[in-house]
């Protein structure tokens, strides 16, 4: 891949997710406070995931389950766990629990496009080829992130979320991440963005319709 691009790419990140975190900036004190009255425990969860060449970080979200909820239960989440908490579950369902991440794209740690962030034991079953995937930094969203928008849905009424992740869902994933790794590019990855931000408009004006229909009821 041409230098250009990727200084590009981490320079486009930079300021986006600069721009980003001073916009939203009111939304997060605001998305803070509703945890914090909502549950006990912290307003951030600090997930370790493995990043780009096989190195570990802390990725950031809104914590959107009770505190601890990674030492009770599994690493994938179903729309229906009981661990999400009230506040949670409107966050994780447009995705706002994952703005904070912007401040590990800020530092350099994740990108505003590329395959999601796994943890250590998903990682360690990779095979060589998907390994692939560990030559980019991990994004915010990518092509799987579109295709499984609805992967707690599909997760739903799951006795082992892990298992089921593992079958239904990672090897279409794996094998857009690693479409995305070979075909990356500028122009791609404003593609991506995009269509990210088209999806999730349409989700936001799908339940203001929603919204209006039953107040009329």
């Amino acid at each position: 891949m041409p230098l250009g691009y990727e200084l590009g790419k981490r320079l486009f990140d930079a300021a986006v997710s600069l721009a980003g975190v001073a916009l939203t900036g009111p939304l997060l004190l605001a998305a803070g406070l509703l945890i914090k009255l909502d549950s006990p425990g912290p307003v951030f969860y600090k997930g370790t995931r493995v990043g780009r060449q096989g190195r570990p970080f802390k990725m950031l979200k809104f914590r959107t389950m009770v505190q601890d909820a990674d030492q009770i239960g599994a690493s994938s989440t179903a729309e229906d766990d009981p661990r999400i908490t009230g506040i949670g579950r409107m966050l994780r369902k447009y995705k706002l629990d994952e703005l904070p991440q912007l401040i590990n794209v800020l530092k350099g740690d994740m990108s505003l496009v590329g395959p999601r962030p796994q943890v250590r034991w998903a990682v360690d079953r990779y095979t060589p080829e998907e390994r692939e995937v560990l030559t980019v930094r991990p994004g915010i969203t990518d092509y799987a992130s579109l295709h499984f928008s609805n992967e707690a849905e599909i997760l739903k009424g799951s006795a082992d979320p892990d298992r089921d992740y593992l079958e239904k869902i990672h090897p279409e994933k794996m094998r857009l991440a690693l479409e995305y790794v070979k075909t990356r590019s500028f122009l791609v990855d404003l593609r991506i963005i995009w269509r990210t931000l088209l999806l999730f408009a349409g989700r936001a004006g799908n339940q203001a319709g929603d919204g209006g229909g039953s107040g009329t009821c």
